[in-house]
């Protein structure tokens, strides 16, 4: 066959040869030299991938594949190895294989927000360079590993938030000299604080909310001289506030709402200058309110309801210039709106529902000078009291408006015509009279209106017909998930368990949002009865079962179901399910083609003799 070709065409075939000999070689000695480094990177890749149950975009797990170009992963620019593998929000599916702490090298690991499940390997624990590991709202679960910070000595920021990790808090933790943020809130944590915590110099953030802790707060708490963040909210701690405050003088966070708190607030903490949020609702707590608002200079929210304090309400709450939230709801305070609140311009959102508050025409016209106010609740104040009709009243910037359950009378007043961003308006359960005003129609933001309860005649205006916001339910408060205001906070929660069977019971109910929780089981049958609900969204848990058809839940759009792997939905005609969307397949690697004869040729010939002189240099495959 040689014999046949001219000489023209043998030099071609001659020079294609030498040519891919060349770019065998080169691509020989780049992978060897690659390979040389970081070939343990790749298994540990290879093995961190087979555990997972979903795919990764970009990933082509291969012994010639470039991992350094995957999304989610850098290497250093040196030996190119591994130093972070960065896939938060992904979705996830599967297990954290112990494969993984082959990646010796790694930095940064970040698999927050997915739907990662099991125990987590111990070997994980051992990387010792390691100095982030963000594995927060998961589905992982066991104890926090007892060796923890016994090889860790560099990690900086340690987050395992909303999982479902329980036993205590390992003692080891405070071992790791330079943790600056510990958060491990929303698990099923157990006992104290551990005291090796409070060697931590550098801390600056400590996240323990949502977790079953109890006794009192540490007084060694004060020996975190950085701390900027402290919440331990929804726990069991009790006692009394230790007086440690004016050690921590750049703390701007506190919140320890929903623990059993008791005895007054400490004398450091009504005079921090640092501090930018306070919020200890629902707990014991009694005495005066007593803040020192000409040192608190920089408190923008602050949430003291549900406690035992006595009022009145200080007037010098209004030297808290900044002040954005008020909560001091479901407390004794017995009072009146100081005068003084005229000065609270910056003031968004108050809550003093359930007060004993008086005086329901002053407090609208001092209330009136805070110009920005959006939320204002003040349920179960002012009995018998008259709603005040004053014309010149104006809150252009409310949204929300709740006085309800307060035996109040009069009418619906015209000043309220003025509120056209008014997106709630709660009035149920009082003694208001007369008709309702047509201009309420005119509220084009307007998505809950509730006038129940109370002694109106004449009839329902038309006009409230055409509120767009009563007709199309998307639509949301977009100042209203403040921290300690209890309305339209969405999402935030790991409410576990079943769905309760008990909810059919609550036949008026429009609105049932579960999203991005925990729940496992199936979507209650009597559920259908629900002939009000008017949306309802169970999407981001762990539900399994059928979706139920028939009455309101004919009208939900899929994605209200979504990302629940064991829900499934009947078909119209028969009696077999239709199985969840499957995850897709990975995609096969693509296949060699070989175009022509001489150029194949060359090419097979080129590849064979430079795998030969690959295994003969001593390089191989590993």
């Amino acid at each position: 066959m040689v014999g046949c070709l001219s000489s023209m065409e043998l030099t071609i075939l001659f020079l294609s040869l030498i040519f891919m000999l060349f770019i065998s070689f080169r691509t020989c000695t780049t992978i060897s030299q690659n390979f040389t480094n970081d070939s343990n990177d790749l298994k540990a890749l290879n093995g961190f991938y087979k555990c997972l149950d979903s795919d990764i975009v970009d990933w082509n797990i291969t012994m010639f594949s470039n991992y350094c170009t995957w999304s989610g992963i850098t290497c250093d620019g040196l030996n190119q190895r591994v130093v972070q593998l960065e896939l938060g929000s992904r979705k996830l599916e599967g297990k954290v294989c112990e494969s993984i702490a082959g990646l010796d090298q790694l930095r940064v690991l970040n698999l927050s927000q997915n739907f990662l499940k099991g125990f987590l390997p111990d070997k994980l624990f051992h990387l010792q360079n390691l100095e982030v590991i963000d594995l927060s709202y998961n589905y992982f679960e066991g104890t926090i590993n007892t060796e923890i910070c016994t090889i860790w000595n560099q990690v900086r920021v340690f987050k395992m938030s909303g999982n479902f990790f329980y036993g205590a808090i390992p003692e080891n933790l405070g071992n790791c000299s330079s943790l600056q943020h510990v958060c491990i809130d929303g698990n099923d944590l157990l006992g104290s604080i551990p005291n090796s915590i409070f060697k931590l110099q550098n801390l600056s953030v400590l996240h323990l909310q949502d977790n079953k802790l109890s006794g009192s707060l540490n007084k060694r708490v004060g020996n975190l001289s950085n701390l900027v963040e402290l919440d331990i909210s929804n726990n069991e701690f009790s006692g009394t506030l230790p007086d440690i405050f004016g050690s921590l003088l750049r703390l701007k966070v506190f919140s320890g709402d929903s623990n059993g708190f008791t005895g007054q607030l400490p004398v450091t903490l009504v005079n921090s200058q640092s501090i930018e949020m306070l919020i200890l609702n629902n707990n014991s707590l009694s005495g005066p309110i007593n803040l020192n608002c000409s040192a608190m200079k920089n408190l923008s929210s602050l949430g003291l309801s549900s406690n035992q304090f006595h009022g009145p309400i200080p007037g010098n709450l209004s030297n808290c210039l900044r002040l954005e939230s008020i909560n001091l709801a479901r407390t004794n305070l017995n009072c009146s709106i100081p005068e003084s609140f005229k000065n609270l311009q910056s003031l968004l959102h108050l809550s003093l529902s359930n007060a004993s508050l008086y005086n329901l025409p002053a407090t609208v016209e001092v209330l009136t000078h805070c110009r920005n106010l959006s939320t204002l609740v003040l349920t179960l104040n002012f009995k018998n009291e008259e709603l005040p009709q004053g014309q010149n009243l104006e809150f252009s910037n409310l949204e929300v408006f709740v006085l309800a359950n307060s035996q109040i009378k009069g009418s619906i007043p015209k000043w309220l015509s003025g509120c056209k961003k008014l997106q709630m308006l709660d009035l149920s359960w009082n003694h208001l009279s007369g008709t309702i005003p047509s201009w309420i129609g005119k509220f084009n933001n307007l998505y809950y209106l509730d006038l129940s309860n109370n002694s109106f005649t004449g009839n329902i205006p038309q006009s409230l017909t055409m509120l767009l916001s009563l007709q199309d339910m998307n639509f949301s408060l977009t100042k209203g998930t403040v921290a300690g205001f209890p309305f339209y906070k969405k999402g935030g929660n790991v409410i576990k368990g079943p769905i309760p069977q008990q909810l059919s019971g609550m036949t008026m109910l429009e609105t049932l949002d579960f999203s991005h929780n925990k729940l496992s089981g199936e979507i209650p049958q009597s559920l259908v009865k629900l002939s009000f609900l008017s949306k309802f969204d169970v999407s981001y848990n762990q539900l399994e079962g059928k979706i139920l058809t028939g009455g309101q839940f004919d009208t939900f759009p899929p994605t209200s179901f979504e990302e629940n792997k064991g829900l499934y939905l009947y078909q119209d005609s028969g009696s077999m399910p239709s199985q969840p969307a499957q995850i897709p397949a990975r995609p096969d690697h693509e296949k060699l083609e070989i175009f022509n004869l001489p150029f194949g040729f060359g090419a097979i010939a080129g590849f064979l003799i430079t795998v030969a002189m690959c295994f003969s240099s001593g390089w191989v495959f590993s």
